[in-house]
């Protein structure tokens, strides 16, 4: 059974990170996406079934997100190269964050304890914030089930900003 997720809340400043990325491993921050709001998912592990199926359901959307002003930045502990690899192979079109210390996910409280088959262990559990381009969260999905999400969190930027 996982932990309790974060304490960050709709209406909080989200927590400030630095973090390579995907490609040729330029480092973001938060300052990085100003102005602009920022859909940023945490998830297990590059290349995995339910990982595989966010990642595309992000990429299938970006044209939707830009067009309102809006990046995406999916974020694991996996390294650049193995960022890079899933990319090509998925042809993902969306930049992946690379938090292979740790800070990020435990900043925004999705490094937690997991169980599987009566063995516990720590790993990322699925969430995703949406960020506002003042800094703030908008809204938290502590505990993401793929199917549908994409969808999800598009459609309350959309009525976010109606």
């Amino acid at each position: 059974m996982p932990v309790a997720l974060t304490h960050l809340e709709s209406g909080h400043t989200a927590p400030d990170f630095s973090m390579p990325t995907s490609g040729k491993g330029e480092t973001v921050d938060l300052n990085t996406y100003a102005g602009r709001y920022l859909v940023l998912y945490f998830y297990p592990k590059d290349d995995t079934p339910g990982c595989t199926t966010e990642a595309l359901g992000f990429t299938a959307q970006t044209s939707a997100f830009d067009a309102l002003n809006a990046d995406i930045l999916g974020v694991s502990r996996d390294t650049i190269e193995k960022h890079n690899k899933f990319i090509t192979k998925k042809e993902l079109g969306i930049t992946l964050g690379s938090d292979a210390e740790g800070l990020v996910t435990e900043a925004y409280g999705v490094w937690v304890e997991k169980s599987m088959y009566g063995k516990t262990y720590m790993g990322i559990q699925r969430a995703t914030f949406l960020i506002g381009p003042d800094g703030k969260i908008i809204k938290v999905w502590p505990k993401v089930r793929v199917k549908g999400h994409v969808d999800d969190v598009l459609q309350t930027l959309r009525d976010h900003l109606s």
